[in-house]
């Protein structure tokens, strides 16, 4: 993944890499059938494609925890 790739990532907000982070799960469940049943012509799209989820996960991760924290109900 090219470092514009990584910077266009960093600019989407959260429910927009949710999304991203849900296609590409199916893309990867796609590609492992694949895999399975030796349709797949280059096998590192499956390494690529668990990277690429990992590196949304790690994103969704930090803007989660660099939200202000919500005040406590009640108190």
């Amino acid at each position: 993944m090219k470092a514009q790739d990584r910077e266009k990532l960093r600019e989407l907000e959260l429910p927009e890499l949710e999304v991203q982070e849900k296609e590409l799960s199916e893309k990867l469940f796609r590609l492992r059938l694949q895999k399975s049943l030796g349709q797949i012509d280059n096998a590192l799209k499956v390494r690529e494609t668990r990277r690429h989820i990992a590196r949304i996960k790690t994103l969704i991760r930090q803007k989660e925890l660099s939200k202000p924290a919500a005040p406590a109900a009640g108190r």
